[in-house]
């Protein structure tokens, strides 16, 4: 049997895909102001997005319960994208479509402006 190489097309454009969601996350992470590197680490991650979104730090313990997690992910990805100046639409896009959406946020010309939330 000869080896097409398809085998090793996969993972590489899996890791392609990987590296430009990782690249637009830093690149969202340090618009808004804060460590790009934060995007690296687990849970401080969340921690950040949540400061980015002008939420309180302690909706992290909603974010491990079950059903209720989903629905506070749902409200941060459209406070985020509300951060940026966008719309509704393409914070439901940061929570379905992430690795397209981030990129977009990251690399595009849209700001950060800073929001609290009440």
């Amino acid at each position: 049997m000869e080896n097409s190489g398809a085998g090793f097309m996969v993972p590489l454009v899996f890791f392609t895909l990987i590296l430009l969601f990782m690249a637009g996350l830093w690149k969202t992470f340090t618009k808004a102001g804060k460590p790009g590197w934060a995007c690296l680490v687990p849970i401080y991650n969340m921690v950040v997005l949540l400061q980015i979104a002008g939420r309180p730090v302690w909706w992290l313990l909603l974010m491990f319960i079950p059903i209720v997690g989903l629905v506070v992910s749902f409200i941060v990805m459209i406070d985020i994208a509300k951060a940026f100046g966008k719309g509704v639409g393409f914070g439901l896009g940061l929570a379905f479509l992430g690795m397209v959406f981030f990129p977009i946020l990251g690399f595009g010309s849209a700001q950060h402006q800073v929001r609290t939330i009440s």
